[in-house]
């Protein structure tokens, strides 16, 4: 039985990923020295870890945690993932249904079919904080909003999904992790908070 008296208290952040950034604190990337790390956001403790990641153009809620098995346990399939996708022109019901129902992917590992998933048109545009860098606007044709929640999450998968069924995302948001919401965040935002789950 490990003594639980002597251990650190662990240190947990919600923060708002801004587009541009990447999932890290060291860029261990030799041909892009200038990359915008999540340390510079705040002044992290030094074994951080981001759980799971946000690619370097996708935005929004993003946990970190000192604690392994906090990690471990929120990457897991137990814990619900809710992204809203913009994605290029008028999304239809075929394709939600699909995308519902899973698609073939391609991963590092190979073709991946993904999971059934939760997946609905929004109806309006959600209020999300303008995007420093400009999304094409509606002179290039329409778009649409979904949102799309995953209990699993292989490397850039919403938008190699909007993809398959051919609706390529513009814009990526994750708005949700299990209980934890984007809420009023806004982009480069950090909240320590005691406890993730």
């Amino acid at each position: 039985m490990e003594n639980t008296n002597h251990q650190k208290q662990h240190q947990h952040f919600i923060i708002f990923k801004p587009h541009g950034y990447l999932s890290q604190f060291v860029n261990n990337q030799t041909k892009r020295k200038n990359k915008k790390m999540l340390g510079e956001l705040f002044n992290f403790p030094k074994n951080t870890m981001a759980i799971g990641r946000l690619d370097e153009t996708s935005e929004g809620l993003l946990l970190l945690t000192t604690n392994g098995k906090t990690s471990e346990f929120i990457r897991s399939t137990k814990i619900e993932k809710e992204y809203y996708a913009q994605v290029d022109g008028k999304i239809t019901s075929e394709a939600i249904k699909n995308l519902k129902n899973g698609v073939e992917i391609s991963t590092e590992t190979g073709k991946y079919f993904t999971k059934n998933c939760i997946v609905k048109k929004l109806s309006g545009i959600p209020k999300l904080p303008e995007r420093a860098k400009k999304i094409r606007d509606e002179r290039h044709g329409p778009t649409s909003w979904i949102s799309i929640t995953l209990r699993e999450g292989k490397f850039r998968q919403v938008r190699k999904m909007t993809a398959v069924v051919g609706f390529p995302t513009l814009r990526l948001v994750r708005i949700r992790i299990g209980n934890i919401q984007l809420s009023t965040m806004q982009p480069g935002d950090v909240i320590e908070t005691t406890s993730l789950i």
